[in-house]
């Protein structure tokens, strides 16, 4: 039934871009898994739409084809200045992106026990003179039972949070960290305006 409900979905979708008139790139993911001839069958079953300009096929898990489809896809793109720094990875403050990094993990942890009602602010960050660094973070969920959950059993799972979270930060900055988390229940933080503003976001919008 789920895979005939994907079907029906993926329809549904190359129907409407045949209607608007749009062409689109496809990218058909899990070549791993999917055997030889169906995966053919389907991308010669989609290419007569007329809809799609250019077909890839990609394992987003072993790599295979990715590379061919990132080369396009920059092809496609128009040149202009730099909207930041040449040599700054990401237009987002380290601040956001070690925040989003753990909240990664959190829900990488949590699967599907938690709602997604929770948020990661990185409050406090410190530069030592040996390179390392000390990031304090806070972890804010609406109620008392979402902060059982995220520390688990004996605190079992926030320290595996924090333990991944922190070889990613380090590895990704290229020096030592030593990342500190702190839960706390806000029942209202999605109706906080300072909340929004720490992510970047308009809470008028």
């Amino acid at each position: 039934a789920q895979k005939a409900q994907g079907g029906d979905d993926m329809a549904r979708i190359v129907d409407g871009l045949a209607a608007s008139g749009a062409s689109a790139i496809l990218a058909l993911n899990k070549i791993d898994l999917v055997a030889r001839p169906k995966l053919l069958a389907l991308a010669q079953e989609l290419s007569t739409r007329g809809v799609f300009s250019q077909i890839f096929m990609i394992s987003a898990e072993t790599g295979d084809g990715v590379e061919d489809l990132i080369a396009h896809l920059a092809g496609l793109m128009p040149q202009s200045p730099w909207h930041f720094p040449e040599d700054q990875l990401s237009d987002a403050s380290l601040r956001d992106i070690a925040a989003e990094v753990t909240r990664e993990k959190l829900f990488l942890n949590l699967h599907q026990e938690l709602p997604y009602s929770l948020t990661v602010e990185t409050e406090n960050w410190e530069d030592f003179d040996d390179g390392a660094a000390k990031i304090q973070q806070v972890i804010y969920v609406t109620k008392p039972q979402h902060k059982a959950m995220c520390l688990g059993k004996g605190g079992a799972r926030i320290k595996a949070v924090r333990a991944a979270a922190q070889k990613e930060l380090a590895n990704f900055l290229g020096r030592p960290v030593h990342l500190f988390l702190f839960i706390k229940v806000r029942e209202k933080w999605l109706d906080e305006r300072e909340r929004y503003s720490a992510m970047g976001l308009d809470f008028d919008a």
